[in-house]
């Protein structure tokens, strides 16, 4: 299965965060909540000064560290993903799922697109893979990186 964004609108995603991190004893800041909404509303992966840049909108006096802080608060409650192939965030699909894997994240290298796939007979495979040649998974997000549809349809037209 192939989840890209938005499965919820970008205020129930918001919505069941927040009641997600209450259910776990944990505070949705305003702060944390702006940084959360700019990265759910955009399919791209974002990177931090991207964030920063839109923050400053409703947070004038908001710098560099209080975005890295909120960007931490989130991936580690399951809210949003890293995603080194871009060194920037996307938000997760699955917020109701706590410690979940993301089997695949497919990342567009020219538009910053992301794709979640959901394959875990590819992940299984590929686990044993890692295996065979002696090496152990640090991460169970497996990154791919690819073209989308639409910057191949325009790279074709030039």
């Amino acid at each position: 299965m192939v989840l890209t964004k938005p499965v919820l609108s970008t205020q129930e995603f918001l919505q069941q965060a927040e009641e997600i991190s209450e259910s776990r004893g944990k505070r949705m800041t305003p702060i944390r909540k702006q940084v959360l909404a700019i990265i759910a509303t955009d399919e791209r992966c974002m990177k931090a000064y991207e964030i920063l840049e839109a923050m400053q909108k409703d947070f004038p006096s908001s710098k560099p560290a209080t975005v890295y802080r909120a960007l931490e608060f989130l991936e580690t409650e399951g809210f949003i993903h890293r995603l080194d192939a871009l060194n920037g965030w996307t938000a997760c699909n699955d917020l109701d799922i706590h410690g979940h894997d993301h089997n695949l994240l497919i990342v567009c290298t020219q538009c910053g697109l992301v794709a979640e796939v959901d394959a875990p007979d590819v992940s299984h495979k590929l686990q044993a893979l890692i295996s065979q040649t002696g090496f152990k998974q640090n991460s169970a997000q497996t990154e791919i990186r690819a073209t989308c549809l639409k910057c191949n349809q325009q790279d074709n037209s030039n």
